[in-house]
């Protein structure tokens, strides 16, 4: 191996397992049934409507095909204003592989309405996919494709490695896969996820991760950070990238670990300010091992801006980005 080669090499590096994709196309999609649709917010009181929506796919090329992580489409009926064809929406799957029931037949996400203004003359928009899904009844039909998505997984051998999950939003979705896989296989790692939310009521699946934290009170750490309000085990507003600040004086040498893999879900420019953090917290050699940084860009983080990715700040390995 050459020099060049030895020092790009990435400690701890996971091997992903090999996953089927596209088996269903949109020009021949299959046809799920929903069978449950609930908030799942911390509270109704919550400004968001986000939806969990589980569905039947029992019988189609979907059943049992995909892993945590990956994604499938819906296709909404009706055309679009010009007449065409409304798109393909891909969204997260929320389940372990297996399904909600572990036989492979129900597919689950994490959905929120899109409800929105036309910025040009101040009418109502609503996202033609989300409003459609979220409208769905228990027993109606519904058009799918899928599985996508052949990065953002967890490796063939969990057991070998900690995880630090960041999530904001409905980025929650794939990590709550992930995670039933981790207590599927008696949760053999440490995790620490990191939840991201404006208000306290937006939380999601916020009970089913407390309970993780007290059935595994020294493997599974909830880090929730509120970014509009206070609460009472925040006294700043936070940011994901804050929290990780706060609680750096144990997550610093976890990330040192070579067994640690960073993921990241939500909404683009989070990762940015996780970047910087990690540039703060971590000393030149233990970063290099998520984000290889061209040193054209200078020593502050305060500079860095999303045009830099990838062409300069590079994630590594070690470190899984879907933001969109």
């Amino acid at each position: 191996m050459s020099d060049a080669k030895k020092s790009s090499t990435v400690k701890g590096a996971p091997k992903l397992p090999e996953v089927q994709q596209h088996l269903v196309r949109p020009n021949d999609p299959v046809i799920g049934t929903i069978v449950s649709t609930k908030r799942c917010t911390v509270s109704d009181r919550s400004a968001s409507y986000v939806r969990h929506i589980e569905i039947d796919v029992a019988g189609t090329a979907l059943e049992g095909s995909w892993r945590a992580g990956q994604s499938f489409g819906v296709l909404p009926p009706g055309t679009t204003p010009s007449g065409k064809p409304h798109k393909l929406r891909l969204y997260s799957i929320s389940c372990p592989t297996g399904g909600e029931t572990g036989d492979g037949t129900i597919i689950s996400t994490t959905l929120k309405r899109l409800i929105d203004e036309h910025w040009d003359d101040h009418t109502l928009y609503l996202g033609e996919c989300s409003n459609y899904l979220a409208d769905l009844q228990v027993g109606d039909k519904v058009e799918l494709t899928g599985p996508a998505g052949k990065r953002f997984l967890l490796p063939e051998n969990p057991e070998d490695h900690n995880f630090i999950f960041f999530a904001a939003g409905t980025g929650i979705a794939p990590f709550r896969g992930m995670i039933g896989d981790l207590v599927k296989a008696g949760m053999p790692s440490r995790v620490d996820l990191f939840m991201g939310v404006s208000y306290e009521t937006d939380l999601l699946y916020d009970n089913e991760f407390k309970e993780l934290a007290k059935d595994y009170p020294d493997r599974f750490f909830y880090r929730p950070a509120i970014s509009r309000h206070l609460t009472h085990n925040q006294s700043r507003y936070m940011y994901v990238q804050h929290r990780l600040e706060e609680d750096r004086a144990v997550l610093t040498e976890i990330l040192k670990s070579e067994r640690t893999l960073i993921y990241i879900c939500g909404i683009a420019k989070m990762e940015m300010g996780i970047f910087r953090m990690l540039k703060r917290i971590l000393d030149p050699e233990s970063l290099a091992q998520y984000l290889k940084i061209d040193p054209s860009i200078g020593d502050d983080p305060d500079q860095w801006d999303r045009s830099m990715i990838p062409r300069k700040i590079k994630p590594t390995k070690r470190l899984m980005l879907e933001v969109y």
